[in-house]
C-alpha cells in the first residue's frame, strides 16, 4: 500500500531541506549581484560570473557561488549548465562547500550522467570520509546516477553503508535500496539481505526508512518482520513522522495476517462482560465452544497500545494512519478513541480536511455512534470550498437518525439558500436521502421540496423535481396532488433533466391524472423538435403509455410524435421511435409482441435506492490513495482477511529475552536465601527458605506485598539478628557462606538507598560497594544478580514496570531514610581497606572477610539516631537490570548490567556501570576481558581481566563509560579465551545525570538563566496514584538520577542534577494543577536530553 505522497517526500528529504536552507541564505546575495550587473543584465552573464567564482582559488568565493547556485535550484531555475564547474569542487577539503556540491549533484546527476560518471572515484573515496554527512551525501549522489553499468558499485556501497556506525548513513543506505531496486529489479535477493540486516537496527533514525524500502522491494516477505515486530512497536513513538506513517501502514497489514479477528460475532471480551465469561466456563464443560470469550494476542494489544499516543501527533498523516489502524484492527468498542483526533484534524488546511472527511464519511456509514457527539463539527461554514461542503453534507446525512433529524433538516434549509448552486443541489439530494432513510420525516421532506419548486433558481427546482420523482416512486398512492402541481409548473421549468423527470412521472402515473396527462402531451407535441434529446425520449415514452391507457384521446397525437421522431437527427430517438411503433401499433408482422406491450411499458418499477456514494469504499484500506479515488491505484496492497486460526505466535519471540525463572537455578542456592531473607518475615525457619526453589523471584514479589509495612528500625534489627542465629545453627561451613550471602544482600539493599546521596557523602560509599562486591565470592554475586532479576530482565520486553517492585521500593523508602547519613559518615575509613581489588579469584577467603566487614557495618547502622537529622538525598529502591549478553549467545557466559548511580571512581566524567558476569556452562571460563570498542574514540575504563570463572559462579565487576551526554549505545566486545561477543550498553537519559544539591532560591536563579531555547515544558496528565509528593519523587527518581530540592510550596516539586560528562545543569520542576494535571518544565542547555527526559518523565508519571 502506498500512503499518498509519502514515498515522494521520503526519498531525498535531506537534500531538499538543505537546498531550501541554502536557498534562503543566498536570496539576498543573488539579488544584489543582479543589481551590480545593471538593471537589465541577462541570466547567462550571471551564470558566467558564478562559473568564474567556482573555478577561482578562494574557498570563500566558491562557497558563495555554491550558495547562490543552490538558491537558484530552490527557486526552480535551471542550473544544469554549471555541472562541470561544480563537479570539480567535489574533492574540496571544505566540509560546507562539499555538502552544497552534493546537494547540487543529487539534483542533476541523473540528467548529466556522463559527467557524473567521470567523478565516480571521488564519490567512492567520499564513502570512506570521516564525516557522516559526506558519507551519506556521496551515497545519495551515487544512487542518483541511474546508469546500469554502476549497479555493482552501488550494491557494494549500500552494503558498506548498511554496516556504518552512523545511523544517518544507514538511513541513507535504506533510501538507496529503493533507487537501486527501481534501476535493476534483478538485485532483489541481495537487497532483501540488506533490508533484513537493517530491520534489526535499533536506531529510530533507520527504522522508518528501512520499512519504506521493505514496502517497496519485498512487501510480501512478512517473515522478515516477525522477529522485529515488538521492536518496531516499541520504537514507533521515537521514529520521525513520515517513518511512523510507513511503519504503521506496514504493521496494519502484518497484524491482519497474524492475529485473529477481534470482531467475531458473539465473541465477548471477558474484560467487558463478566456474565459471558462465566457462561463460557460452563459451556466448555459441556464441550460447546461457541461462546468462548475472545482473548487478544498480547502482541496485538502491544501494537494498539503503542500507536495510541500518536493520535496526539502534530502530523496529520500520522494521526490518519493510527485512525485507520484502529479502524482495521481494534475491537469495535475501542475504535471510538480515534474520533476526537480525527475531528481535530478538521481545523487543518482544506487538502487535509478533504482526505479526513472522506475517511470519516466511510466510517460514519458503518458506525454512526462514533461521530454523533461531534455533529456540530460537520456543519458547513460559508468559507468552506464546495468539495468540502458536499463531504460534510454526506457525513451529516449518514449521521441522521430520528433523534437529530429535526436539527439536521433545519441546517439543510439554510444550505438550500446558498449562493453555491452545486452545493444547494447536493443539499436537496441529501434531504431526499434523509426522507427515504427515516420514514417519519418523508412527508415533511416532500412538502418542503414541493415548496422549492417555486424557487427562482433553476438548478434548485430541477434537483427538487428529480428527488421528488424518486420519493414518489417509494409511495405513489397518495401523491396525485403533487404531480398536478408539477404539471402546472412545467412550462416554467427549462432544465432538461427536470422536464424529463416530470414527463416520466406523468407517464408512470397517467391513470391517476387522466385529464392532465393528455394536455401535457399536446403541449409537448408542439415543441418536440426544439427539446433536448433526454426530453424527446421521455415524450415518446409518455405518448406510448397514453396510447395504451387512453388511445381515444391520444391516438393521433402519438402518431404525430412518432412521425417526428422517425426523422430526428439523433439515432437514439429514431431507434426508440421505431421500436415503440412496432410495440404498440398492431400490424401483421408484430403480432406476437403487441400482446405484451402493456406489461412491458407499464410494469411496476422498483423504487430507486438512495444511498451514500461512500457505501462501497470500505473495500479499500482507509487513508490510502485508492480509497480517496475509489479505484485501485498502482502499488496498492489489499488488506487480507483475518485468519480463522491465529498463526504460531512464537515466531515473534526473540531469543535474548527469556523469563526470569530460567535464571534462578543456574546460579545456585545462594540466590534463594537472598530473596527469602529480603522478603520473608522473621519467624520463618530455614526449611521454608530452602523450599522456595526456582520460583524465588516471583514468590518474593508476591510476599512483599503481604508482609507488613511498618518498617521500624527495631524490626530490622531483630530480623538481621535472627537470620544470623539461624544461619549459625546450621553448621559451621555452610553457615558461613549462607550468612555472608544473606548479610551482603541486606547490605546491598541498604546501599541501593544510599546510592543517590549527595556527592560528598556518597564517594566513600561507591568505593566500598565496589570493593566489597568485587571481593565477595560467587555467593554474594549470585545474590546481587538476583536482587535485580524481579524488576530487571523483563523491562526490555514489557513497558509496564512491575507493581511489586514499586511496593518494595516504598518500604525501602520508609526504612532507609534515618540510616543513610550515619552510615556514610562511619564508612569513610573503609576506603583504605579494600579499595582497588577488582576481581580476586580466591573467593572463599574474601567472602568471609567481606562478610565480617558487613556485619560490623550492620552493627553501626543500628545505633540510635537523633530525630533532628534530615536527609535530603533521594532514596531509591530497585535498580533496573538490563541484559548485556544472553547465555545462549555467549556460549555459557551471561552478563547483565545496571547503573548503580554512584560517582565513577576512575574518572568524574564517566558513568559507573556494574556488570554481573555469570558462568552458566558446565566448564570454567578463562580470561574474561573487554576487547575492541566502537565508536573508536569511546572512552571506557575496563575491568581487570578475570582469569577464571567456575561453572555456576558469578562475579560483579565495575566499569566506567564516558557517554559524552548522549544516549548513543556504547558498543564493545566481551571476550573469553576462545570467543568474542559483541555487546552494547544503552543508557537511559536519566542515568547520564548525577544529583546536585542546591537551595530553592539558587534553583530559581539558575532557572532564570536557562529560558527560551533552553526550556522544555509540557502539560501532563498524572495517574491518580502519583499525585502525592512521595509518589512524585519516587517516579521522578526512578527515571532520572537527580537530587530533590526542598520546596516551600506544596504544589511545586523541584529536582536538580548535572550531566555527568559536561556538568551542565539539569533542573526539573513540576507544578501541580487541578484534576491531576501538572506542568512539567525542564531547564538545561542540552535540549535533546531535555526532550528525551520529558518524554520518560511524562510516561512514568502517567502510569499508576
Amino acid at each position: 500500500m502506498r500512503n499518498m505522497s509519502t514515498s515522494a517526500l521520503y526519498n531525498d528529504q535531506g537534500g531538499a531541506e538543505a537546498a531550501v536552507e541554502a536557498g534562503q541564505e543566498s536570496t539576498p546575495t543573488s539579488s544584489s549581484t543582479g543589481a551590480a550587473f545593471g538593471l537589465f543584465s541577462a541570466d547567462f552573464k550571471k551564470n558566467e560570473d558564478l562559473k568564474e567564482m567556482l573555478e577561482s582559488n578562494k574557498e570563500s568565493l566558491k562557497l558563495e557561488a555554491m550558495k547562490r547556485v543552490v538558491g537558484l535550484i530552490a527557486k526552480g531555475k535551471n542550473a544544469s549548465e554549471m555541472f562541470p564547474a561544480v563537479v570539480k569542487n567535489v574533492a574540496s577539503k571544505n566540509i560546507e562547500l562539499k555538502k552544497l556540491v552534493y546537494v547540487y549533484l543529487v539534483r542533476y546527476a541523473e540528467e548529466q550522467q556522463d559527467l557524473a560518471l567521470l567523478s565516480i572515484s571521488t564519490f567512492q573515496r567520499a564513502l570512506k570520509d570521516p564525516n557522516q554527512f559526506i558519507r551519506a551525501s556521496a551515497l545519495r549522489v551515487l544512487s542518483s546516477i541511474r546508469v546500469p553499468i554502476i549497479v555493482p558499485i552501488m550494491m557494494l556501497a549500500i552494503k558498506e553503508a548498511a554496516a556504518d556506525l552512523s545511523p544517518y548513513v544507514r538511513k541513507t543506505s535504506a533510501h538507496a535500496i529503493q533507487k537501486l531496486y527501481s534501476l535493476d529489479p534483478d538485485q532483489k535477493e541481495q537487497l532483501i539481505e540488506v533490508i533484513e540486516k537493517l530491520l534489526k537496527d535499533k536506531s529510530t533514525l533507520v527504522a522508518g526508512s528501512v520499512v519504506m524500502a521493505f514496502e517497496e522491494v519485498c512487501p510480501d516477505r512478512i517473515d522478515l518482520i516477525h522477529k522485529n515486530y515488538r521492536k518496531l512497536c516499541n520504537l514507533l513513538v521515537d521514529v520521525e513522522e513520515w517513518g511512523q506513517v510507513v511503519i504503521i501502514s506496514m504493521l496494519t497489514r502484518y497484524a491482519r495476517t497474524q492475529f485473529t479477528s477481534p470482531w467475531k460475532e458473539g465473541a465477548m471480551f471477558d474484560e467487558n462482560n463478566e456474565k459471558t465469561f462465566y457462561d463460557s466456563d460452563s459451556e466448555e464443560k459441556k464441550g460447546q465452544m461457541e461462546g468462548q470469550p475472545y482473548i487478544m494476542d498480547p502482541d496485538h494489544r502491544l501494537l494498539l497500545r503503542n500507536t495510541k499516543p500518536l493520535l496526539q501527533s502534530r502530523n496529520t498523516a500520522v494521526v490518519m494512519s493510527v485512525a485507520q489502524l484502529y479502524w482495521h484492527l481494534a475491537p469495535k468498542h475501542e475504535v471510538s478513541i480515534v474520533t476526537k483526533s480525527l475531528v481535530r484534524l478538521l481545523r487543518s488546511h482544506r487538502e487535509v480536511q478533504y482526505i479526513v472527511l472522506q475517511n470519516i464519511a466511510t466510517m460514519s456509514i458503518q458506525r454512526k455512534g462514533m461521530f454523533e457527539p461531534f455533529m456540530k463539527s460537520f456543519y458547513v461554514r460559508s468559507t468552506d470550498a464546495t468539495h468540502i461542503k458536499t463531504l460534510k453534507l454526506e457525513i451529516l446525512t449518514n449521521l441522521a437518525n430520528e433523534a437529530n433529524i429535526s436539527t439536521i433538516l433545519r441546517e439543510f434549509q439554510t444550505y438550500v439558500k446558498s449562493q453555491d448552486k452545486a452545493f444547494a443541489a447536493a443539499t436537496i439530494q441529501a434531504i431526499g436521502r434523509c426522507a427515504t432513510n427515516i420514514s417519519e420525516v418523508t412527508d415533511t421532506c416532500l412538502n418542503g421540496l414541493v415548496l422549492l419548486l417555486s424557487n427562482r433558481d433553476e438548478t434548485v427546482v430541477a434537483e427538487s423535481v428529480v428527488v421528488i420523482k424518486k420519493l414518489l416512486q417509494t409511495q405513489p398512492t397518495q401523491h396525485s396532488e403533487i404531480i398536478k402541481h408539477m404539471a402546472k409548473l412545467f412550462d416554467n421549468i427549462t432544465v432538461p433533466m427536470a422536464r424529463a423527470s416530470i414527463l416520466w412521472l406523468m407517464g408512470e402515473y397517467c391513470e391517476r391524472v387522466p385529464k392532465i396527462a393528455p394536455d401535457v402531451l399536446r403541449k409537448m407535441a408542439k415543441t418536440f423538435t426544439a427539446e433536448e434529446d433526454i426530453v424527446k425520449l421521455q415524450i415518446v415514452n409518455l405518448a406510448a403509455k397514453l396510447y395504451l391507457t387512453n388511445s381515444k384521446q391520444t391516438k393521433l397525437l402519438t402518431q404525430y410524435i412518432l412521425n417526428l421522431g422517425k426523422y430526428d437527427q439523433n439515432y437514439d430517438i429514431r431507434d426508440r421511435t421505431r421500436f415503440i411503433r412496432q410495440l404498440i401499433v398492431p400490424n401483421e408482422k408484430s403480432g406476437a409482441l403487441n400482446k405484451y406491450a402493456r406489461r412491458i411499458l407499464l410494469a411496476p418499477k422498483p423504487a430507486p435506492v438512495l444511498e451514500s456514494a461512500f457505501k462501497d469504499r470500505d473495500r479499500y484500506q482507509l487513508g490510502t490513495l485508492s480509497h480517496s479515488l475509489n479505484i485501485k491505484a498502482t502499488g496498492y496492497q489489499e488488506l487480507s482477511d483475518w485468519p480463522a486460526v491465529a498463526p504460531d505466535q512464537s515466531v515473534r519471540n526473540v531469543e535474548v529475552i527469556e523469563p526470569v525463572k530460567e535464571w534462578v537455578p543456574l546460579v545456585g542456592k545462594a540466590k534463594q536465601s537472598k530473596s527469602d531473607d529480603k522478603f520473608y518475615s522473621d519467624d520463618e525457619d530455614e526449611k521454608e527458605e530452602e523450599e522456595s526453589d526456582s520460583s524465588g523471584s516471583e514468590d518474593s514479589s508476591s510476599s512483599s506485598s503481604s508482609s507488613d509495612e511498618s518498617g521500624s528500625d527495631s524490626e530490622e534489627d531483630e530480623s538481621s539478628e535472627e537470620s544470623e542465629k539461624s544461619s549459625g545453627d546450621s553448621g559451621k561451613s555452610s553457615g558461613e557462606s549462607e550468612k555472608s550471602s544473606s548479610e551482603s544482600d541486606s547490605e546491598q539493599k541498604k546501599k541501593k538507598k544510599i546510592k543517590k546521596a549527595p556527592l560528598k557523602k556518597s564517594k566513600p560509599t561507591a568505593a566500598d560497594s565496589d570493593s566489597d562486591e568485587n571481593g565477595n565470592g560467587p555467593a554474594a554475586q549470585a545474590s546481587s544478580s538476583s536482587a535485580e532479576s524481579s524488576s530487571g530482565s523483563e523491562t526490555d520486553s514489557e513497558d509496564d514496570s512491575d507493581s511489586d517492585s514499586a511496593i518494595t521500593q516504598k518500604k525501602s523508602d520508609v526504612k532507609s531514610k534515618p540510616k543513610v547519613e550515619v552510615k556514610s559518615k562511619k564508612e569513610v575509613s573503609l576506603l583504605d581497606l579494600d579499595d582497588f581489588s577488582p576481581t580476586p579469584t580466591n573467593t572463599p577467603k574474601s567472602s568471609v572477610f567481606s562478610s565480617s566487614l558487613l556485619s560490623d557495618l550492620e552493627g553501626l547502622s543500628l545505633s540510635n539516631i537523633s530525630s533532628t537529622m534530615q536527609v535530603t538525598s533521594p532514596s531509591f529502591g530497585p535498580v533496573k537490570t538490563h541484559e548485556l549478553l544472553h547465555h545462549m549467545t555467549g556460549k555459557g557466559l551471561s552478563a547483565k548490567y545496571h547503573f548503580p548511580r554512584q560517582p565513577c571512581l576512575y574518572q568524574p566524567s564517566m558513568v559507573a556501570v556494574q556488570v554481573i558476569l555469570t558462568n552458566s556452562s558446565d566448564h570454567s571460563l578463562e580470561e574474561i576481558h573487554i576487547g575492541e570498542r566502537s565508536p573508536a574514540g569511546l572512552n571506557i575504563h575496563c575491568f581487570n581481566t578475570i582469569e577464571r570463572l567456575e561453572p555456576e559462579a558469578s562475579v560483579t565487576v565495575s566499569m566506567g563509560i564516558d557517554f559524552s551526554d548522549s544516549t548513543q549505545a556504547a558498543n564493545f566486545q566481551l571476550c573469553t579465551k576462545e570467543d568474542q561477543f559483541s555487546v552494547s550498553i544503552q543508557p537511559a537519559v536519566g542515568e547520564l545525570l548525577m544529583p546536585s544539591t542546591m537551595t530553592e532560591q539558587d534553583l530559581c536563579k539558575e532557572q532564570g538563566k536557562l529560558l527560551g531555547m533552553n526550556e522544555t515544558s509540557a502539560t501532563i496528565t498524572m495517574a491518580t496514584a502519583n499525585t502525592s509528593s512521595q509518589a512524585i519523587s519516587k517516579q521522578v527518581l526512578s527515571v532520572a538520577n537527580v537530587g530533590e530540592v526542598s520546596s516551600s510550596q506544596n504544589n511545586f516539586h523541584r529536582f536538580a542534577g548535572r550531566t555527568v560528562s559536561s556538568g551542565a545543569l539539569v533542573l526539573i520542576s513540576l507544578e501541580l494543577k487541578e484534576s491531576s494535571t501538572a506542568l512539567l518544565t525542564i531547564n538545561t542547555e542540552k535540549s535533546v536530553m531535555a526532550s528525551m527526559l520529558l518524554r520518560d518523565l511524562k510516561q512514568a508519571l502517567a502510569q499508576a
